[in-house]
């Protein structure tokens, strides 16, 4: 599992953009972190990556009880921004990976290669957008990382594209991973997700199992919008 405890993100000036007291994610959970624009999400992710410096003088971040950066073989971080080579084909980005990734997964990277029916014979350079987001999902989720830290995976991808990832995240995620992945589609995710941690200003306001959150009769969105203090009439003229 990854435990973050007392772990401090600040930026010049002294604020903070994050601040965890304490934080558990645990293999087998399908995990949303949410909120609005400047929350915190993705900082979040990338503190638990390790990428940029966070302050866990008093605390600490573990990934499976060591610390992150003796763990990287264990996390994907999985971004629109993508990590493959342009001129490379999806055959040969996949022959670096396996070069690369000692616990690389060949097999399933071609079964989700034609799962998102890509091509793997054309240049990456030469796919559009949507087939180069669907490629980084074939990688990260064949890297044999046991937590895949997803960015904003839904950015700029079409209503089919969206229903064949969470197709794929319901039915290849082990038991033994774990995805933690940050959207504004609430929607779409709020039936496939097991767990919602919703940010706001830097700090964790809610942390809910989304079974518990049915059985209180509330939804995703209206929790959303009472931990973020939101007044739907404060526009009214």
């Amino acid at each position: 599992m990854i435990e973050m405890n007392l772990v401090e993100k600040q930026y010049r000036g002294n604020r903070n953009v994050l601040f965890v007291p304490e934080l558990t994610i645990r293999p087998g959970e399908v995990t949303a972190i949410l909120g609005a624009n400047g929350s915190g999400k993705t900082t979040l992710l990338k503190t638990i990556m390790g990428l940029g410096e966070a302050n866990v003088q008093y605390g600490y971040i573990l990934v499976d009880g060591k610390p992150v950066q003796e763990q990287y073989e264990q996390l994907a971080f999985i971004t629109e921004e993508g990590s493959f080579f342009p001129n490379m084909t999806a055959v040969q980005y996949g022959e670096f990976l396996n070069d690369f990734f000692p616990r690389f997964d060949r097999s399933r990277y071609e079964r989700l290669l034609q799962f998102f029916e890509l091509d793997p014979h054309i240049r990456i350079k030469r796919m559009s957008t949507g087939q180069k987001a669907k490629l980084e999902i074939c990688a990260g989720f064949s890297k044999g990382a046991k937590y895949m830290l997803m960015d904003e995976p839904f950015n700029g991808k079409d209503m089919f594209t969206r229903r064949d990832f969470l197709t794929l995240m319901i039915s290849s995620l082990k038991e033994d991973e774990a995805i933690i992945l940050t959207t504004h589609i609430i929607d779409e995710i709020e039936n496939v997700i097991d767990r919602a941690i919703i940010l706001h200003q830097g700090r964790i306001k809610a942390d809910v199992m989304i079974d518990e959150l049915r059985e209180a009769g509330q939804s995703l969105p209206e929790l959303m919008a009472e931990k973020a203090g939101y007044k739907p009439g404060k526009l009214q003229l």
